[in-house]
């Protein structure tokens, strides 16, 4: 299961290495705007594979709905998830509690300490006797 999720990954810096250099200013013909289209498609669809190996049913349908709501957050909850398939830490397919306990791991460690401090400006005119 190593070797699809690693070319998966290979796809997918590829597809953002050619993201770059295209915004970059080097203007892409359509049929290599096809062709860099499918790949893109292809490796997503082998991303969602893998996903479904890893995931039961009840997992996969909680991660659509954060999807909905946070892409971004389900795209790395994805990527740990498959970072921890790759080197065998999942042995099993990831149910949802267990996905549930993971995402309250991410919002412990992506929480952000906000800090509000006051200052007060003094005014010439007050008087502190």
């Amino acid at each position: 299961m190593a070797d699809p999720e690693l070319e998966a990954i290979r796809q997918r810096r590829m597809q953002e290495l050619m993201a770059a250099r295209q915004g970059a200013g080097s203007q892409q013909n359509p049929d290599q705007q096809k062709a860099q289209e499918e790949a893109k498609r292809e490796a997503d669809e082998r991303r969602q594979m893998m996903l479904s190996q890893i995931l039961s049913s009840e997992a996969r349908e909680r991660l659509a709905r954060i999807a909905l709501v946070k892409p971004e957050k389900a795209r790395g909850v994805e990527d740990v998830l498959l970072r921890a398939a790759q080197t065998g830490q999942i042995v099993e397919k990831v149910s949802e509690e267990r996905l549930i306990s993971l995402l309250e791991q991410i919002n412990t460690q992506t929480t952000k300490q906000t800090k509000v401090t006051i200052q007060r400006r003094r005014s010439v005119l007050d008087d502190d006797d």
